[in-house]
């Protein structure tokens, strides 16, 4: 299952690769409680589904970050423009085509809580 969402802001590659870290996890998404350790591209997160480990990758045009031993493979990437800012897209993937209804809905919590963060960092951005 695939869940999408854009956020009314603007960056580039460069730009969320540099901000987007395993140890920023919780300060840009609220339905991620605790980073409960950060060591380069691999961490561990609390969040609204429990403990996981986590991966980041910089792809073009953002991050991906994955949570290996996760029982459901979820992934998602932020991706925006690579050389000039472009509109922030949250990509949020599943291995299951169907699910327990309940899941799906924390799974889109889970991405609008990333817009809302995004839309959040771009304001303070723009504020400096």
């Amino acid at each position: 299952m695939e869940f999408f969402a854009t956020a009314a802001a603007e960056a580039t590659e460069t730009a969320l690769q540099r901000q987007l870290t395993i140890g920023s996890l919780a300060e840009h998404c609220a339905s991620i409680d605790a980073v409960l350790r950060a060591e380069g591209e691999n961490g561990e997160i609390w969040s609204l589904w429990g403990q996981f480990q986590v991966h980041r990758e910089p792809i073009r045009g953002g991050v991906r970050f994955t949570l290996p031993r996760c029982p459901n493979a979820l992934a998602w990437t932020i991706t925006a423009g690579t050389d000039t800012p472009a509109p922030v897209v949250v990509h949020c993937t599943i291995n299951r085509t169907e699910h327990d209804p309940d899941f799906i809905e924390s799974i889109e919590l889970f991405v609008d809580d990333w817009r809302t963060g995004l839309e959040r960092l771009a304001a303070a951005a723009a504020a400096v």
